[in-house]
């Protein structure tokens, strides 16, 4: 993924407030059935509740997200679970940081 296509990622709000909550999920989620909030992510479900918004609006937000390498999808049972990719963001900063 180009640092652009990130960009273009980062350009919602809402998208940022995701990478916000899943950079602290336990501040900012409650305990979940399955699943670990930091371990395996939190379930897009209690995303799409935080945020107000349906399912379907909250799996392009989440896709768009993915698809940028910024969080990694995982599913347990019927559930998908989203943590972001500490990793990805990282290079994207330095990236940022050296075209700036």
């Amino acid at each position: 993924m180009s640092i652009v296509e990130a960009m273009r990622a980062l350009a919602s709000e809402r998208r940022l407030k995701i990478l916000e909550w899943l950079k602290d999920p336990t501040a900012h989620f409650p305990p979940q059935a399955d699943g670990d909030l930091v371990g395996d992510g939190v379930c897009g479900l209690l995303i799409a509740e935080k945020l107000g918004i349906s399912q379907p609006t909250l799996s392009e937000h989440l896709r768009i997200l993915a698809q940028a390498g910024l969080v990694r999808p995982r599913r347990i049972k019927q559930w998908t679970f989203y943590k972001r990719d500490e990793a990805r963001i990282d290079e994207i900063k330095r990236a940022i940081a050296a075209q700036v």
